[in-house]
């Protein structure tokens, strides 16, 4: 059909057969970020939202996200994930740029296939969470530029994403 793993030479969908491949360490690292008020970033910096600590509760939901991908991916495999590890980067408005805040997910395994989904999963639901905990301010929020930056471990190799 195509070079698309996900479907058999039938074209339907399938779970990918990994029994055959070897375990190694499997990382990846993905990125994105929410653009908002600079007085919502404002609230999320000096800690006053009505919610709580927006990044610390955003970096639960994205450890969370991550570790229930194929949950909510139908054709994810369960991983046993050995790291997640979010960072939150606030950025304050500048010219034509809005204020945001850029999130990056490192998410690791040791196992047969790769932790992508997982990483941008992580990165998703985070500033999903930031969104939810400041839509009262702010309901015009945007989740912007969610993307893969790296991927290393197995029969593909290694990916680094060039930023201009």
């Amino acid at each position: 059909m195509s070079n698309l793993t996900h479907f058999d030479s039938q074209g339907q969908a399938h779970m990918v057969d990994v029994a055959d491949k070897p375990a190694t360490h499997r990382v990846a690292v993905a990125t994105g970020r929410i653009e908002m008020l600079a007085s919502t970033l404002a609230i999320i910096e000096s800690g006053a939202a009505k919610k709580g600590d927006v990044l610390g509760i955003a970096r639960i939901a994205g450890i969370q996200a991550a570790k229930k991908t194929s949950d909510l991916i139908p054709l994810c495999h369960p991983l046993a994930l050995t790291r997640v590890a979010l960072e939150f980067e606030t950025q304050s408005q500048q010219d034509e740029r809005p204020a945001a805040v850029a999130c990056t997910a490192r998410v690791e395994t040791l196992g047969p296939t790769g932790v992508e989904m997982e990483a941008l999963n992580a990165v998703q639901v985070a500033l999903l969470t930031i969104y939810d905990m400041c839509k009262a301010v702010d309901r015009g929020m945007t989740i912007q530029a969610v993307r893969l930056l790296e991927k290393q471990g197995g029969k593909s190799g290694h990916f680094l994403r060039k930023e201009p």
